[in-house]
């Protein structure tokens, strides 16, 4: 197991959602190449509503990851500052 996957492994609490894990999953995969991201571009590529995304957001912002989210802005739609 890598590093950066034992990390997440380990400070990944066990009650995130499927919804909650394919959000992180979705920032995590990104975060290198993005620092934006808006609820509702991440809400097309999962399938969700901007409004599922921004609720699930809460405790991808609460956990430890390896990862931070910060909520940014509320535009059209919420934006997300992510970094690694």
């Amino acid at each position: 197991m890598s590093t950066t996957a034992s990390q997440a492994a380990t400070a990944a609490p066990t009650t995130l959602t499927d919804k909650q894990q394919a959000i992180l999953d979705y920032l995590r995969k990104n975060a290198d190449t993005q620092t934006y991201f808006k609820s509702r571009l991440i809400g097309e590529e999962l399938d969700m509503s901007a409004k599922e995304v921004g609720t699930n957001m809460t405790p991808l912002q609460e956990g430890e990851f390896d990862i931070d989210v910060e909520k940014w802005g509320y535009s059209s739609s919420t934006t997300w500052m992510v970094t690694t």
